[in-house]
C-alpha cells in the first residue's frame, strides 16, 4: 500500500488548501482496482519531486465528505493543487509520464 499520508477533513484545508508548495492528491479506495496501480507510481513520483511537491491520498470510503465536496465521482481521481486552488485534475489510471507533466506544470 502508498506511503503517502491520508488527508482527513480535518486536515484538507492545512496540509493542501494552505500548502507552500504544490501538492496532489488521490483520491482512492481500498476495494478499486485502477487506484492500486497508481498508488505505486504516487509513491515513486513522492520521492521524485521531494521537498517540491506534498503527495496525500483521501479514502472516500474513510472521507465521505470530503470526496462530495470535491465532486469525486470516479476513482482514481487526482487533483493538482497549486495556491490553494485545483488547477488540474485526472480521473482514472494514467501513466507515470502523464503524471510527470502535469507535476512539471504545477512546478512552473
Amino acid at each position: 500500500m502508498s506511503k503517502l499520508t491520508n488527508l482527513t477533513d480535518e486536515t484538507f484545508e492545512s496540509e493542501a488548501l494552505k500548502s507552500s508548495v504544490p501538492v496532489v492528491i488521490d483520491f482512492y479506495a481500498d476495494w478499486c482496482g485502477p487506484c492500486k496501480m497508481v498508488a505505486p507510481i504516487m509513491d515513486i513520483l513522492s520521492e521524485k519531486y521531494s521537498g517540491k511537491v506534498k503527495f496525500f491520498k483521501i479514502n472516500i470510503d474513510e472521507q465521505r465528505k470530503l470526496a462530495i465536496a470535491h465532486k469525486v465521482m470516479s476513482i482514481p481521481t487526482l487533483f493538482f493543487i497549486k495556491d490553494g486552488a485545483v488547477v488540474d485534475k485526472v480521473t482514472g489510471a494514467v501513466p507515470q509520464p502523464v503524471l510527470e507533466e502535469k507535476i512539471d506544470v504545477l512546478l512552473k
